[in-house]
């Protein structure tokens, strides 16, 4: 799966006894009602945030994972996780304008001569 968003905020690497290593990342979805997401990146993962600042948009490749927890009275709770392994930049939509804005600038052109061969066959007299 992929979210796609703004960076909010970059976390510090959390290291714990086991040698475990994470560091999380939020975005904040770019819809009708923007959501922030935590992300988790692990392991090896943790170094994906390294080219990523805060302010930046980006696509984030994700696993969501479920763990099931019995507490010692006896009493089952589910928790989720969003575990990512991928991160690429998305860049402003500013440049695909300017390189649809040529097509555009050739199409008028190209249906401005059709439409007049057209509206010729089409005249009644």
């Amino acid at each position: 799966m992929e979210l796609q968003g703004t960076v909010k905020k970059i976390s510090e690497v959390q290291s714990f006894a086991s040698g475990f290593q994470k560091r999380e990342m939020v975005i904040l979805t770019q819809e009708q009602y923007p959501q922030p997401i935590n992300i988790e990146f692990l392991q090896d993962k943790i170094n994906l945030l390294d080219s990523v600042k805060e302010g930046e948009n980006v696509k984030v490749g994700i696993n969501i994972r479920g763990r099931e927890w019995v507490s010692p009275q006896g009493e089952t709770k589910y928790f989720n996780s969003i575990t990512g392994w991928r991160i690429e930049k998305v860049f402003d939509n500013g440049a695909e304008p300017t390189q649809a804005a040529p097509s555009q600038s050739a199409s008028p052109a190209a249906s401005n001569a059709n439409p007049f061969e057209e509206e010729d066959d089409d005249l009644p007299f």
